[in-house]
């Protein structure tokens, strides 16, 4: 079973959202049969690489409220991260675009790394401060998932890949989807969200309990055979 999974490196549920899912596959007694796979999403594409003002005036920005206000939103999904096992520091965030991070992650898919890679860009930018914006922070992390730190700076300095991160957002608009953590599972069945740990067991078992059967065609004896294999911080709604 394929779990396909939105996020962007710089949306708080996102990380939430990725610690709830492992969690309830941690439980899923067919965890060895489950693929995931991150797709790409970004919460503004039209992001500038460098930004003014700390997390908390972004937020208060965008939805009109004082900074105290921001403080005290952030500080409730921080509570949230607690909740799953995670630190954030909001004082110490510096959003950004993220392009760059996106393509180096489809990099590592292709090397087997996706997995480590998304994780280590998620938990540096949301508890150590990581940069996100500069490419030698993103090497950098890059390469203490596993990848060649030289490798990835070729990436970041050519083009390579973006046509990859537009694919999936591109999937992503068709699907509907517009805001992020957003799991499709076998296809079939979404969660859109840091849903609680429940909705994610239940979408589980009934992802798995509803595939459909695999017919074999073509058997010499006639025969053929059934076959069972076995929304953030600073969200901003994607350009048009």
């Amino acid at each position: 079973m394929k779990i396909e999974v939105w996020s962007d490196y710089v949306c708080p549920f996102c990380y939430i959202g990725k610690r709830r899912l492992e969690h309830a596959l941690e439980r899923f007694p067919h965890q060895d049969q489950v693929e995931v796979v991150y797709k790409s999403f970004e919460l503004d594409p039209n992001a500038h690489v460098h930004i003014e003002g700390d997390i908390h005036d972004l937020l208060a920005g965008k939805y009109g409220m004082s900074r105290e206000q921001a403080i005290a939103s952030n500080h409730s999904v921080g509570e949230a991260a607690n909740g799953v096992g995670l630190h954030y520091d909001f004082d110490r965030m510096r959003y950004t675009n993220t392009f760059d991070a996106h393509r180096v992650a489809h990099f590592a898919a292709e090397k087997g790394l996706s997995q480590a890679v998304t994780e280590r860009l998620m938990q540096a930018y949301f508890t150590e401060g990581a940069f996100l914006g500069d490419p030698e922070e993103i090497a950098k992390l890059a390469a203490e998932a596993g990848l060649d730190k030289d490798e990835v700076l070729g990436v970041l300095n050519s083009d390579a890949y973006a046509q990859n991160v537009r694919a999936d957002e591109e999937q992503a608009t068709q699907l509907g989807v517009r805001g992020v953590p957003f799991f499709v599972l076998d296809g079939k069945f979404a969660v859109s969200g840091a849903q609680p740990d429940e909705v994610f067991d239940q979408a589980l078992t009934r992802a798995w309990g509803e595939r459909s059967p695999l017919t074999v065609l073509g058997a010499d004896d006639g025969d053929a055979e059934g076959c069972s294999d076995g929304s953030c911080a600073v969200p901003q709604a994607k350009s048009e």
